[in-house]
């Protein structure tokens, strides 16, 4: 827990000392190994490569354990080129832990089209606050980037990613299931009151947004209620970032995500992954054709690639006056508790465009699929 607080507040050193301290007093404790690999390039000697080899070839390894150590080798196997090896390590973790999830592509799909009945619609006015900016998208699309752009700046202030919305929406809907998001909760919402959902949302941030005139709210999943937003908060600027597909999926799937937070268990299946893609990709698609004024894409290699042009649209949209710091972003002292927490203090880097040519020969079912959809 100590590595978790330094590595979110930027003490990289720190947190890879406190990690290896646990792991000194534990070394049964896998998710230290899998920390670790995060919070360093290729952290781990030969002779510590060697133990985690011999730890994956336990018998009574249990399928989370497994996971944590695949992804720890799968990480120093990247940094050092063997990227065919790597592979291989993500997909012997996910593959035994997927079975226990529980997970079909299904259930995300009818979530999809659930999201989708949300779009348009009239009916009574929201709740016109200005204050709130919503950073949506697939994770590990840039979203944490975004969000420390427009926080570098004097009156945007990061909220991290809220469940806020959701837990309105379904206090409003009353759906009896036990998920804060569902395809019930989606419809039932589609008919309460916007302003009283919007004004829920906006007054149960206060306790972290009472401070400056403008919030981010960098939560991913809000693409699903962007059709909801629209109605609640008509007012709200909504950001949604788009990578190349292969990047996209690649890196979802190259992500350690808690099995505890189902609604990513899609990861742990390269084609699932995909699958969810083409499903954001079309519903990405919706929100910007009904769009009002209301909603910017970003693409995330152009972020890279004309940063300052980026940042200067952003904040544009977002009718912010320009300011210097939000190009220096790495700079902004604030904590980050996303798994960006180590890249977003680094200025902007190129390294993770086109990653996917790396695995282009483990890719090629992906790209298959991909391909069948247009989207390549």
């Amino acid at each position: 827990n100590l590595g978790s607080a330094l590595q979110f507040v930027g003490d990289f050193a720190g947190a890879e000392a406190a990690y290896r301290r646990a792991l000194a007093a534990d070394p049964d404790y896998h998710r230290a190994w899998s920390a670790l690999a995060q919070v360093a390039h290729a952290p781990f000697s030969p002779e510590e490569v060697a133990e985690l080899v011999r730890r994956l070839e336990r018998a009574s390894l249990d399928p989370a354990a497994e996971l944590h150590l695949c992804h720890a080798l799968a990480k120093q196997l990247e940094d050092e080129g063997r990227y065919a090896d790597a592979f291989r390590y993500l997909e012997r973790g996910k593959r035994r832990c997927r079975p226990s999830l529980g997970y079909t592509f299904e259930a995300d799909r009818a979530l999809f089209e659930a999201a989708r009945r949300t779009a348009g619609g009239g009916g009574a006015a929201g709740f016109a606050s200005t204050e709130p900016i919503f950073v949506v998208g697939m994770p590990r699309t840039g979203t944490t980037l975004v969000d420390r752009i427009l926080s570098s700046h004097p009156d945007v202030f990061s909220a991290g990613e809220l469940g806020n919305f959701a837990l309105a929406v379904k206090q409003a809907a009353a759906t009896p299931s036990s998920r804060v998001l569902d395809e019930a909760t989606l419809a039932a919402a589609a008919g309460a009151d916007p302003a009283a959902i919007g004004r829920a949302y906006v007054e149960s941030t206060r306790p972290r947004t009472g401070r400056v005139p403008r919030f981010v709210d960098k939560m991913p999943l809000n693409f699903f209620y962007v059709g909801l937003i629209r109605r609640a908060l008509p007012k709200a600027k909504i950001v949604c970032l788009r990578r190349n597909p292969l990047d996209a999926c690649l890196s979802n799937y190259r992500q350690l995500f808690p099995a505890a937070f189902s609604y990513y268990n899609y990861a742990y299946d390269l084609l699932d992954t995909g699958r969810y893609y083409i499903e954001f990709d079309a519903l990405a698609r919706l929100w910007r054709e009904t769009a009002s004024g209301d909603y910017l894409e970003v693409r995330y290699e152009d972020l890279v690639e004309h940063t300052e042009r980026e940042v200067r649209r952003l904040l544009d949209f977002c009718e912010l006056d320009w300011h210097p710091a939000c190009l220096a972003f790495e700079r902004n002292p604030a904590p980050v508790a996303t798994a960006s927490a180590v890249q977003v203090r680094r200025p902007i880097y190129r390294t993770a465009v086109e990653r996917w040519r790396k695995y282009e020969r483990e890719l090629e079912p992906l790209r298959k699929l991909l391909g069948g959809a247009d989207l390549l």
